[in-house]
């Protein structure tokens, strides 16, 4: 199967890692990176069908931009799908016909990164990370939504669920990180020069590749997308850390954990031991063969994954 949807789920956690503090809350680093960004996000965003509905949510800490596709059953709970860190909406292009035939859809920007959201207030700590998605979800005209992360997604959607469950139903988390297991050491170290703006894009290029395991990244409107914002934006968020364990075992929500069996970002055998360890209600599967795109490379099968939960609950 040919990988190159799946850069949209690149190693994002590990930006996290590489913060560019010039400024209280983030931001492009100019107009003429902006435009530069927002054409390459447009691009990307062209190739997803188009939304039924077009949000700008405010929150405490800046506004969230939300796109909602109603697809075949507009009458069931959503998902709401939290992307990768220095990636944004258009990265579920892969998994919306599939997610689709099941649900309603909601696409998020995540908050301080690059995207159509917009950042005003600093983020310090965990705490003020899970109140801006709670109360985006709060703003949702539903009663309940199932949160699907993938990579920081997954631990954003695990941060809010543990302080800020009131409105989620369930977690569908794509090989996350940070929650199950540290940062391999490799992909920490390969961060670094991808993360530094002044540094040739063919760095950057090269790390988005590298967490797909080798896949191309090159002439890919989402992998351009990634590039421009990970050039243009500065970030001012504080670095995610992992989830202790005592916090994973209090979670009494239904969890799906798909592991990446030749993920790159952590150990995937000990992110799926420590997952069926500390979850009262885990379901974990392994993907042998995807690497931490999987997103990309494995969307009928996750789709599939995630309706049985759905079914179940």
């Amino acid at each position: 199967m040919m990988r190159t949807p799946a850069v949209g789920a690149f190693a994002s956690a590990t930006r996290a890692l590489v913060l560019w503090r010039s400024a209280a809350v983030g931001r492009f680093v100019s107009a003429a990176a902006k435009d530069e960004f927002i054409a390459a996000y447009n691009a990307a965003m062209a190739e997803l069908p188009r939304p039924d509905l077009v949000l700008d949510v405010p929150t405490s800490f800046g506004v969230v931009r939300v796109h909602r596709f109603d697809g075949g059953a507009p009458g069931r709970v959503p998902l709401v799908l939290l992307p990768g860190r220095a990636s944004a909406s258009p990265m579920w292009k892969t998994n919306l016909p599939s997610l689709l035939r099941h649900a309603p859809v909601y696409l998020l920007d995540l908050l301080g990164e690059p995207g159509r959201s917009v950042q005003d207030t600093p983020i310090t700590d965990t705490d003020d990370q899970a109140r801006w998605l709670a109360e985006v979800l709060a703003a949702l005209p539903e009663e309940r939504v199932d949160l699907l992360g993938v990579s920081i997604g997954g631990w954003t959607a695990v941060n809010v669920a543990t302080r800020r469950p009131e409105k989620i139903r369930s977690l569908m988390l794509l090989d996350p990180v940070l929650v199950f297991a540290p940062l391999a050491v490799a992909a920490v170290w390969r961060s670094i020069p991808a993360g530094i703006r002044m540094l040739p894009a063919r760095l950057r290029e090269g790390f988005t590749s590298w967490t797909a395991n080798g896949a191309p990244v090159r002439d890919v409107p989402v992998a351009r997308m990634i590039a421009a914002g990970m050039h243009s934006y500065a970030l001012a968020l504080p670095a995610p850390r992992r989830i202790a364990e005592e916090v994973l075992a209090r979670l009494d929500l239904p969890v799906l954990v798909v592991v990446a069996g030749r993920s790159r970002m952590h150990d995937p055998h000990r992110v799926a031991r420590t997952a069926r360890r500390v979850l009262r209600h885990g379901r974990v599967v392994v993907y042998e063969s995807a690497s931490h795109a999987v997103n990309g490379e494995c969307p009928d099968r996750i789709a599939a994954d995630v309706a049985a939960l759905r079914e179940s609950l």
